[in-house]
């Protein structure tokens, strides 16, 4: 039993300071319902022990006629029998708030007396929350004793969880209030998220009473996952970053009423989803993670570095471990690109391997696709195993018929060694930009290629010399219907209760014109235009010179740096602090992305300012197999992964 609908609540006075365990500050903004002015509608909560996670809204007004802050937050309410409201622990935008009420504050239309630190005024809450149900806190043991303690989270694996919940050490609600608790921590310094999951502790219960019923659901039960936020999850806000498609940054919320296929499959597969994570506005930056709605995203390395994008708030709640692994989105280079920055393991894969609906899109005619970012290859190839495959929600699925390993992708790894491989090395054959490689960086590809022929590879210096690959790569042809095209889809998609259906609608909503100008051309498909002919033409010319130069050289693939250089600062010009260049020195991306082929990045050493160097293995078609088996062999010979420290 949890609380219903549209609580429009006043502060009329000032409530006693916060009490609870955190101080964080997170930029949270769940399904904020439409405001119900001068009325509550909250129905009894339960009165045996527990509780609920509620995310809400509030203005903070200030004593002037300036407008309040907008505040968005999640409360922690706790309930014991014959006590009530036994304490609120809660995290909102611009600081932290609390109140110890009593039960009647909660359960009758008098004002909840909530005030962020530091506010200069009462608090309105101007749009009603959510709330869901949690379990209650855990108890005591028998005598008096302690429970034991939560589990430590850092670097935990999928193989790790499964084998304590084998064990017994600790359930799916323990591991879920541990990473919220580490959230909670330091989730206000590094801003991974734009919203939490007022589900994930009852998602958890449910998980474990299903494991003692019958066993595990999946192969990723009781794992707590992130997901970007341009994929969709039925009810919940998706924003893209976008402050237009979010009613607490001025916008419209765009609520979609399904599930995106990927996190259908997570969750069938027993995942909890933790929460989605920020992103540049339309993932439209592959460098830095700042976004209109939830603000500016930082690398646990450095903070003064850039995370990446525009996968960068999943690569970090990775990197921190906010979460055991996520899912990221790619154009042209948002896995890759974050995975370098944050010493991950990135997969893009085939175009066409992972399903696309429900996930905003870029360049879903051609280019976009999802795929895990995880500390470890095999994390990602068991999540690989679950979101990859065939299905009516996206008929480019199809393509992968017959393409996917018989067992999986985690099974495959260990059948293909690198003993007796052949692998071309990066070089001016393949681009113009960012080569030739920075001198640290040179250092370290040597070294990385030194490991590589230690266990029994073979390379090949620069084999794109000379064999037209950058001319012909320089001709590609644009469709300038594509992205209408995509997004009109994905909005007539977002089901019927959706505040919009189509760009237009946005507009006359909000009176506001939408950005860009590639998404008001006629929405033709293009595969119907003869630019969509030019570009399928295009591209199977390229692919055929990219297999001829492997096939001249006996290549089974590429070994590249992902990047070129080390890591960018977050801010390129300190006078110019809004000057954003797109700039990661990326080297797989674009090319990769417009031919559609796999790559798997796999951490292996750090420059000397501690941020990470990242190689990439890059390979023909469906190849996703070979490149992870290469990829685990090279990180269980090395290692070279190391946690960054966290600071508040």
């Amino acid at each position: 039993m949890g609380w219903g609908g549209g609580a429009a609540l006043a502060g009329a006075r000032e409530g006693p300071r916060l009490f609870g365990p955190s101080s964080a500050s997170f930029r949270k903004r769940e399904r904020p319902l439409r405001p119900q002015a001068g009325r509550t509608n909250v129905s009894r909560p339960p009165l045996s022990p527990g509780g609920c996670l509620l995310s809400f809204r509030m203005r903070d007004t200030p004593p002037s006629s300036a407008p309040g802050r907008l505040l968005a937050g999640t409360l922690l309410i706790l309930f014991l029998p014959g006590r009530g409201a036994a304490g609120v622990w809660g995290v909102a935008q611009n600081g932290p708030f609390g109140s110890a009420p009593s039960l009647s504050h909660v359960v009758s239309t008098q004002p909840f007396p909530l005030l962020p630190e530091g506010s200069s005024g009462p608090t309105t809450l101007v749009a009603s929350a959510q709330a869901r149900p949690v379990p209650p806190p855990r108890a005591g043991l028998a005598g008096g004793q302690q429970a034991p303690p939560l589990p430590d989270v850092v670097e935990l694996t999928i193989d790790r969880i499964q084998a304590d919940y084998r064990a017994g050490r600790y359930t799916a609600v323990d591991l879920t209030r541990a990473f919220l608790e580490r959230i909670a921590r330091y989730e206000d310094r590094y801003n991974a998220f734009v919203s939490l999951d007022p589900d994930a502790l009852a998602v958890a219960q449910a998980l474990d009473e299903e494991y003692r019923a019958q066993g595990p659901r999946g192969p990723l039960h009781g794992v707590p996952l992130v997901i970007k936020d341009n994929m969709d999850q039925a009810g919940r806000v998706t924003t893209v970053g976008f402050w237009g498609f979010s009613s607490a940054t001025g916008g419209v919320d765009m609520i979609p009423a399904d599930d995106a296929t990927v996190v259908k499959r997570l969750k069938a597969a027993g995942a909890i989803i933790l929460g989605k994570t920020n992103l540049p506005d339309f993932a439209g930056h592959g460098t830095r993670t700042n976004s209109s709605v939830a603000g500016v995203t930082l690398n646990p390395y450095r903070v003064d570095r850039a995370p990446g994008g525009s996968s960068g708030g999943t690569a970090t709640a990775v990197n921190a471990s906010f979460a055991v692994a996520g899912l990221g989105t790619e154009t042209g280079g948002s896995i890759q690109n974050p995975a370098a920055a944050q010493a991950l393991v990135g997969v893009k894969p085939t175009y066409g391997l992972v399903p696309l609906k429900g996930v905003f899109p870029m360049d879903a005619s051609y280019v976009d696709v999802v795929g895990p970012l995880a500390r470890t290859v095999r994390d990602a190839a068991l999540i690989l195993d679950v979101i990859a495959g065939p299905t009516t929600d996206d008929l480019a699925t199809f393509a992968a018929v017959g393409k996917i390993p018989e067992g999986g992708y985690a099974q495959a790894l260990g059948k293909d060694p690198l003993a007796g491989k052949r692998f071309g090395l990066v070089g001016e054959g393949w681009r113009d930009s960012f080569l030739p490689l920075a001198p640290e960086t040179d250092s370290l590809y040597r070294e990385a290629i030194r490991v590589l022929v230690g266990r029994g590879a073979q390379v090949v210096a620069d084999p794109f010399a000379g064999s037209g690959f950058k001319e012909v790569y320089r001709r590609m042809p644009r469709v300038p219907t594509q992205s209408a095209h995509d997004r009109l889809v994905y909005f007539q998609g977002l089901g019927p209760s959706a505040a919009f259906h189509s760009l237009e609608e946005w507009e006359a909503l909000t009176g506001r014109t939408f950005p860009g100008g590639g998404a008001r051309r006629p929405p033709a498909r293009p595969s119907a235009t003869e630019e969509g002919d030019a570009f399928q033409a295009w591209r199977k010319e390229i692919r055929a010179l990219f297999r001829q130069v492997l096939a001249q050289h006996g290549l089974d693939g590429l070994f590249f740096p992902q990047a070129g250089a080390p890591i960018p600062p977050r801010v390129e010009d300190p006078a110019r602090p809004d000057y954003n260049p797109n700039n990661h020195p990326e080297l797989p991306s674009n090319i990769v992305n417009h031919l559609g082929l796999p790559v798997v990045t796999v951490p292996l050493a750090y420059y000397a300012d501690g941020t990470p160097f990242v190689v990439a293995f890059i390979g023909d078609l469906w190849t996703e197999a070979k490149l992870l088996s290469w990829a685990h062999e090279l990180e269980q010979a090395t290692r070279a992964r190391v946690p960054p420290r966290l600071e508040r």
